[in-house]
């Protein structure tokens, strides 16, 4: 398999071709920064994280530095590859360049197919809120809505997309930013009595629910991560791919450790982590009640619908790019792969009924369907990192061999870190396996990665059979024409 990359003379890669049509470049820097920064703050930190801290209490703030220190990892390793290697497909163009067509199908379509859950899922969310404001019109006419909303603005140029998350993400960043302000001020006391440690050594202590809580509020905190690397997919429809990208990880990675850290250590401390608003209402709602806010739980209902609505537009885009990309690399129906004015309009549709599909199956069979597809889109995201901590160890290595001047990112402590970052994901693996419901997502999600790794390994054949025999059999990701045709 020919690992070479086809570049232009300025440095940025080729665009991202089907059928002669390309991709547009109407991403900007301020853009990619933003993305890489709200892609990961979305509802799951606003209301899901309630979850975590009422499973492990206050020791829910160890989770998260554990979990942020992975992703942190995770992010430079993505960071690394796309900023030598800027694609559309990103760590899944990677992985078949590096393993194999099996790793690039597996990667690709598991998180396409989280993708598309989480589109569902938020959908239904944001459904619900309106609902709640606008009752004439049912949950599930608002998901209409919003889907054909969506739909339509990622079906036009890329830069609409990108202004729908700059301004979405500055709403997200600037509320945690003023949550957070407002909560150190509460913990030295400015709205009342300084709380000190109290909360954090009472009710139970700082391990209330001991390593059993902590194992429960693991897959939920690592969950409330996905998405980060929706920056290195949009890296390639910007102005400077490579550029852009290493300066969007580069100051994205501390501000997520700081936003998420930062958020759990301060609710924590100000308020019991027993109280039964933290899960139902949410920790941010909770704390600023606590701290005599008005209309905190207005407020905070404003800013998770922004969350949901901004994930939707993220999730909508990077979906659509993942399935363009798989399917530009003959991994894929070819149908998906048209394209209309520089977007991939046959992918968004595509990911688009899915999505609503998938909203419909929660109203017709909530525990089954549903909850099948959501436990399986949970685990994607640990088994597109795993491969990307095996992609990155091949890749880097040859790059420092070969092209040594592309690493203008480089992954920190390698290979150390990045072994460490894998034996972490295993360890995940193994905590899920441990209780009955992990076990059941395990299962699900094993069926499935096995059917797209042996339909990406039977294709992989199949190239090398046309690589012997000289034939051509479809578009082959083996040539470094199809290798570069992916790039964006």
């Amino acid at each position: 398999m020919s690992r070479t990359s086809t570049r232009s003379p300025e440095g940025t890669p080729q665009a991202a071709q089907e059928g002669g049509a390309v991709l547009s470049h109407g991403l900007k820097q301020r853009h990619l920064s933003m993305i890489a920064l709200g892609g990961v703050i979305g509802a799951g930190l606003f209301v899901g994280s309630g979850v975590g801290i009422a499973a492990a209490g206050p020791a829910v703030v160890l989770l998260f530095v554990g979990a942020g220190a992975l992703v942190m990892l995770i992010m430079r390793m993505l960071g690394e590859m796309s900023a030598a290697r800027p694609s559309t497909g990103s760590f899944s163009v990677h992985a078949e360049e590096e393993i194999g067509s099996w790793a690039g199908a597996t990667s690709g379509w598991m998180y396409w197919l989280m993708l598309c859950a989480g589109v569902a899922a938020e959908a239904t969310a944001a459904g619900t809120i309106m609902h709640t404001w606008v009752p004439f019109l049912p949950a599930y006419g608002w998901v209409a809505v919003f889907m054909v909303f969506f739909c339509a603005s990622n079906l036009t140029a890329v830069k609409n997309f990108g202004e729908f998350e700059f301004w979405f993400a500055a709403i997200k960043v600037t509320t945690i930013v003023a949550f957070l302000v407002l909560g150190v001020l509460g913990i030295l006391g400015v709205f009342g009595t300084a709380p000190g440690t109290s909360h954090l050594t009472g009710h139970g202590g700082f391990f209330p629910t001991g390593v059993g809580g902590l194992a429960a509020g693991l897959l939920t905190t690592i969950s409330g991560f996905a998405g980060l690397e929706t920056v290195t997919i949009a890296a390639a429809e910007s102005d400077r791919p490579s550029q852009n990208v290493a300066r969007a990880v580069r100051t994205a990675v501390w501000r997520i450790a700081v936003f998420y850290i930062g958020s759990m250590a301060v609710v924590v401390t100000l308020v019991p982590w027993n109280d039964p608003k933290v899960a139902t209402a949410g920790p941010y709602v909770t704390v600023l009640d606590h701290l005599g806010i008005p209309a905190a739980g207005t407020i905070m209902q404003i800013v998770v619908l922004v969350a949901l609505l901004s994930a939707m537009n993220a999730n909508i885009y990077g979906s659509s790019r993942m399935a363009y990309s798989l399917v530009s690399r003959g991994l894929g129906p070819r149908f998906l792969g048209r394209v209309t004015r520089g977007v991939p309009a046959a992918a968004v549709l595509a990911s688009c009924a899915f999505g609503f599909a998938a909203v419909i199956a929660g109203i017709v069979w909530p525990t089954t369907v549903f909850a099948w597809l959501l436990n399986i889109a949970g685990c994607s995201v640990l088994v597109v990192w795993s491969l990307v901590c095996l992609t990155q160890l091949r890749m880097r290595r040859r790059l420092e061999r070969e092209a040594p001047e592309l690493l203008s990112v480089r992954m920190w402590g390698f290979p150390v870190l990045t072994w460490v970052a894998f034996a972490a994901i295993l360890g995940i693996f193994a905590v899920m396996a441990a209780n009955a419901d992990g076990r059941q997502q395990l299962a699900g999600t094993a069926v499935v990665v096995a059917a797209l790794a042996t339909a990406g390994h039977l294709k992989q054949r199949r190239d090398r059979r046309a690589d012997v025999t000289g034939t051509s059999d479809g578009a082959s990701s083996s040539s470094p024409a199809s290798s570069s045709s992916d790039a964006g």
